[in-house]
Parts: C-alpha cells; sequence; structure tokens
C-alpha cells in the first residue's frame, strides 16, 4: 500500500509556515502542509509513521518505508486480519491511503529495487538495465554513481569489495581518473555479477546451513548457504 500525496498529511506548525513561504506577484503564500521536496520531510513523515505502528513494526510483520507499507504474512487469513489492522489505526489518525498504489494478496512483489517473496529475495532487473545501458564511467561522477548502485546489492554480489577495490581508488580527491585494462575488467565484472546476482535464500531455521569463508591478501569474506526446496527441486543459495 502506499499513502496518497503523503508528505501532504502533515499538518505544519505556526512557527513553521513561515519559513516555507512563496513569494509571487498575487501575495505570499504559506504551506498550511509539509510540501516535497524539502530537506528534512522524508525523515519527519517517517517518525510520524513509525508512532503510528509501533507495535506493527516491533513484531516483524509491517514494513514501512517511507510513504510504502508492507505488510507480510503466513496465511490468508492471518493477513485479512494484520490489514484490517493497519487500516483500522490509519482511520483513526485519518491517514489517507492511495487505492491506486495498493496491490492485495500478492506471493511475490516489487519493493526497494527487490522482488521480495516468501521464499527469497532478488534483484529487480529492470533496475539494473538502466544502470548496463551507460558505458564505461569517463570521470568521479559516474564512478562513484556507478559504485553506489552496485553497493546497494553488495549482499547479492560475490566479491564485490574485491572488484569494487581498484575502482574506488580512482575516486579519491588526489587520484587520476585513469580505466586502466584492470579497471576496465572490474567495471565488466560488476555488471555482469548484476545481471547475474543469485536470489537470495530467507532463512529456514530448521535445516541446516553451509558457511562458506575465503580470504586472499586484500580481502576476506563468508556467505551462509542453506539447500531449500523451491519449485519441487532442491536449491542452494546465499541466505538474507
Amino acid at each position: 500500500m502506499a499513502a496518497l500525496k503523503g508528505f501532504h498529511q502533515n499538518f505544519l506548525m505556526p512557527k513553521n509556515r513561515k519559513l516555507l513561504r512563496i513569494i509571487t506577484y498575487c501575495g505570499i503564500h504559506e504551506y498550511l502542509r509539509m510540501p516535497f521536496a524539502i530537506k528534512n520531510a522524508p525523515s519527519h513523515y517517517q517518525r510520524m509513521i513509525n508512532t503510528i505502528f509501533p507495535t506493527e513494526l516491533s513484531e516483524g510483520w509491517l514494513n514501512i518505508y517511507i510513504d510504502d507499507i508492507i505488510i507480510s504474512s503466513d496465511s490468508c487469513s492471518f493477513h485479512l486480519e494484520r490489514l484490517a489492522t493497519v487500516l483500522d489505526k490509519a482511520t483513526g489518525v485519518n491517514m489517507k491511503i492511495s487505492l491506486k498504489k495498493c496491490n492485495f494478496g500478492f506471493e511475490e512483489l516489487k519493493a526497494l529495487g527487490h522482488i521480495v517473496s516468501g521464499s527469497s529475495l532478488g534483484i529487480d532487473k529492470n533496475k539494473v538495465a538502466a544502470v548496463l545501458l551507460n558505458p564505461i564511467p569517463q570521470n568521479k561522477k559516474e564512478m562513484m554513481s556507478l559504485i553506489g548502485f552496485a553497493s546497494y546489492y553488495r549482499q547479492h554480489l560475490k566479491d564485490f569489495e574485491i572488484m569494487d577495490k581498484s575502482l574506488y581508488k580512482i575516486c579519491d580527491q588526489q587520484a587520476v581518473f585513469e580505466m586502466t585494462q584492470e579497471r576496465i575488467k572490474a567495471h565488466e565484472k560488476i555488471r555482469r555479477s548484476l545481471t547475474e546476482a543469485p536470489l537470495l535464500l530467507i532463512p529456514d531455521w530448521n535445516i541446516p546451513f553451509k558457511l562458506y569463508i575465503d580470504a586472499c591478501g586484500y580481502g576476506l569474506g563468508a556467505a551462509l548457504h542453506k539447500v531449500q526446496i523451491i519449485d519441487d527441486k532442491p536449491t542452494e543459495g546465499p541466505v538474507c
């Protein structure tokens, strides 16, 4: 679910309205509700949401990022109960929900650049496709943008720290930006890893885990794996 024009559902205190005045030839106008595009609007809105649903958030079945609301359940009956709980609380504080942005009863959904289901967490390939269309970075800003994007999905990328090491060096303020063959290979490896990134499996505490560890002269890492039945087939993969 998603709130309807979420930021506008916050009233501004009278003392703060003058700070957001708009001066036009028609006169001076003041916002009565919190507008979009001010720096602290997201954090303020997130705090407000967290105070409305503290119990539900602490129990783990409700997740909220700004105005995106995700309810998870093990069964249809539980889901309806939890949905009713959230809607009752939202109604109690006069919170409006956008029906156009609501999806109910799905086994899989897109959230914050990921594909989330009851058994796994994957990368939204549409997000990756847009980045893969970009050419090799030509300056530090473009390189930092790529590294930042890949870092968001680092839990899906094997040996990310090693791949990232040579590219991050040329983003230093004192470094000269130069795409050597080593860095071009690292760049291509990151792009390829994003397209081939495995699904991260949801932990099942009744199934044994496998721990893989590795290290070299400039990096070390570990990954927790398990074998899980997906689509009637045993599948081994990393755990999220």
